[in-house]
């Protein structure tokens, strides 16, 4: 095979994906469609938002499907026009057999975790918050299960200890986007060897996110308490009830510095000066660096003492 023979249609939604495609734009490869999210309401004008791969694939030329049923006879027969024989999925859901099994030369994705470790939704977010200190990329052939299909390729990465899923974001699109390459050129000379995902008991796994599981919990031991805050930095982010005098509002929380020391403090209690404000956690204090207040703009914690009034008895719950 070569660069002209193989078709590829590509799959997926957000900026994590267009890195991937671009990269096979850039490798000259054949991309034939791209196939992505329809366009939704956003904002408080609810004007149509187009997704990034979208954006992308446009001002490139590419063929553009936007499906809303994967399984609808019309996308079936769209898909099945642009005669692709590899199917290359990124950051995009779940696929139907028919839709997976219709190339030539299979449909593979790329997942941004080592797996069997952290199949589904959120497995960046996941990997930080529970305290890894390494995590990378796998491509796999799908299967009819969620990221349970045969292994292909897979690169590993540190995961530095002041990390936040923004900047590990960035570091696995990279790779990934590289990975990708690999994979294809494996294909490309027919020379691909998988392996079968282990089956383990104590298999750590992405949860999608939601807004209970992002909810910041004080009482846990001060290094969970940092994993979990620069895991969700700076989306989806965590949050927490500030009760302040007669309110109590709905904070988020991005970055943070850790400070362990002895102190005899109620959990939750707010230390501030007019430079610095902290939250007494168990084992020390989480040291608040960036906040956003509900309505307002994220600000760094001096703009917030500089302008926001703090009771004696302010509290993070």
């Amino acid at each position: 095979m070569s660069n002209e023979t193989i078709r590829i249609v590509f799959m997926g939604t957000p900026d994590f994906a267009v890195a991937t495609l671009k990269t096979l734009v850039d490798a000259k490869y054949n991309i034939v469609g791209v196939i992505t999210a329809p366009d939704k309401p956003a904002g408080r004008g609810r004007k149509l938002n187009e997704s990034a791969v979208k954006k992308y694939a446009q001002s490139e030329g590419l063929t553009i499907l936007q499906p809303t049923n994967l399984k609808a006879e019309s996308f079936l027969e769209e898909l099945k026009a642009l005669d692709a024989n590899l199917q290359i999925i990124v950051a995009f859901r779940m696929l139907p057999e028919v839709v997976w099994s219709m190339p030539k030369h299979g449909t593979f994705n790329l997942h941004a975790s080592l797996l069997p470790n952290y199949r589904g939704a959120a497995p960046i977010h996941w990997a930080i918050i529970n305290g890894e200190t390494k995590t990378g990329v796998t491509t796999f052939f799908i299967d009819e299960k969620i990221d349970t299909g045969a292994m292909i390729l897979q690169d590993e990465i540190a995961i530095e200890v002041d990390e936040t899923v923004g900047t590990l974001h960035d570091k696995l699109m990279d790779i990934g986007s590289a990975l990708v390459l690999k994979t294809v050129k494996l294909i490309e000379d027919d020379s691909v060897e998988t392996t079968i995902q282990p089956k383990t008991e104590d298999l750590k796994t992405a949860y999608k996110l939601n807004k209970d599981n992002c909810k910041i919990d004080w009482t846990l031991p001060i290094k969970d308490v940092y994993n979990k805050i620069r895991g969700l930095n700076p989306f989806p982010s965590a949050w927490s009830f500030l009760n302040n005098g007669n309110e109590t509002l709905s904070v988020k929380i991005f970055k943070v510095e850790m400070e362990t020391e002895t102190h005899h403090l109620e959990i939750g209690t707010l230390v501030r000066d007019k430079n610095e404000l902290k939250v007494a956690v168990n084992d020390g204090f989480i040291k608040i660096q960036e906040i956003q207040l509900p309505g307002k703009r994220k600000m760094d914690v001096k703009s917030l003492l500089n302008g926001y009034h703090f009771e004696e008895n302010a509290k993070l719950l």
